[in-house]
């Protein structure tokens, strides 16, 4: 990152209450940032907060609910008000939908869902948040994706895909896609903005299943929040590398 010499860096985690996020929020709080803790709930919001802050992160609450337009703008003045810009956002904030998701039995209102929040919800908080980003030195974008998203790997025989799934899996794969049309028309710009894959972490999301800690799956999204002014952008990351589309 350039140095911010002037003032502390400011990232704000959606979702950020718990699991991946969370672990999001501690591990650039430990670098030594200002980190906004987004989410809906109030409670588990500030119980958020309190956990980080007594571990030693700068953490503080932001309200927000990426679904709602109001709420949204609500969380950009926030931040404007508490900060004066934006350094980081990472777009954590998601949904599994409801199961059985097979394509030919699943309730659309399962897929409209998981589409508004994955998908429509990281468009709304990225556009309300892009003023505040453009006022950094090296604004960055993280959007927490899946491998199961991945197209590639959805059609490659024998690759680990998880259970079908025709809400969650294409609302990361629509994620994905959008993550890129982002980077083509910020190109020209100095902000940065990939796609992260944590991998199959144990969170509430799945109901604790995962075989990776959020900790772990956090780290990726951490890289590439702190990335150099000449990183990558418009890409697809695990902790090993690119993951193919």
């Amino acid at each position: 990152m350039t140095e911010q010499t002037t003032e502390q860096a400011t990232a704000l985690v959606t979702g950020a209450n718990k699991g991946i996020g969370y672990e999001v929020a501690a591990g650039l709080g430990a670098l030594g940032w200002s980190v906004g803790v987004g989410a809906r709930n109030d409670d588990r919001r500030e119980a958020a907060v309190a956990k980080l802050r007594a571990a030693g992160v700068d953490a503080f609450g932001v309200p927000l609910d990426v679904t709602d337009d109001a709420s949204v703008t609500a969380a950009a003045e926030l931040i404007a008000d508490r900060a004066g810009r934006l350094d980081v956002l990472v777009n954590n904030a998601g949904i599994t939908g409801s199961a059985p998701q097979m394509p030919t039995t699943v309730d659309v209102a399962a897929v409209r869902a998981a589409v508004e929040t994955n998908v429509i919800g990281v468009i709304r908080v990225t556009n309300a948040m892009l003023p505040l980003l453009r006022r950094s030195a090296s604004p960055r974008i993280v959007n927490i994706s899946s491998s199961v998203g991945s197209l590639t790997l959805q059609t490659t025989p024998g690759a680990e895909t998880g259970p079908i799934a025709v809400a969650y899996a294409p609302s990361k794969t629509f994620l994905n896609a959008v993550t890129v049309q982002y980077a083509k028309e910020l190109r020209d710009t100095n902000i940065l903005i990939n796609a992260a894959c944590p991998g199959y972490c144990a969170t509430d999301l799945n109901g604790f299943r995962g075989v990776r800690t959020p900790e772990q799956g956090a780290a990726i999204a951490v890289r590439l929040a702190t990335l150099p002014d000449d990183g990558p952008t418009g890409g697809f990351f695990d902790d090993a590398g690119e993951v193919p589309w």
